[in-house]
């Protein structure tokens, strides 16, 4: 299933459930990223993922050793503006769908192609458009 969404060198994404599910080894998104590595593909999340996707369960080793391969992107002040952006754009409010906006608005920014590991394939599609490409996770 994979190998028909991943292209060389571009860009896989994981939100919120993505990395959840790496974290406790979820076969398809454990070979999801294998497969990216395989092919060139940079693995990356955006910084407030982390905050979204870990809770008291989550091993503190587990979670070090996962985000070590991947390239976590910082929101700042640019990033932040640009998801407000997203949010204004489609028509969605900042308190329910912010970290969705982050992460879309940090998916925009990588080396297309960009493939976004999600759970919530409309609000992405309504973030992201068609310049995104989504599997559901």
């Amino acid at each position: 299933m994979a190998r028909r969404k991943l292209s060389h060198n571009g860009t896989l994404v994981l939100d919120c459930e993505g990395l959840s599910k790496l974290l406790t080894g979820d076969e398809s998104v454990v070979a999801l990223v294998g497969e990216a590595r395989q092919r060139g593909v940079e693995t990356v999340i955006c910084a407030l993922t982390i905050i979204e996707a870990v809770h008291g369960g989550t091993h503190p080793a587990r979670l070090a050793w996962v985000l070590s391969g991947l390239r976590v992107v910082a929101v700042g002040e640019e990033e932040s503006k640009a998801a407000a952006t997203l949010l204004a754009g489609a028509g969605l409010h900042g308190h329910k769908y912010a970290i969705d906006a982050a992460v879309a608005a940090v998916a925009l920014r990588q080396r297309r192609p960009v493939l976004l590991a999600t759970s919530d394939i409309d609000d992405m599609s309504k973030l992201c458009g068609d310049h995104v490409r989504l599997v559901a996770v």
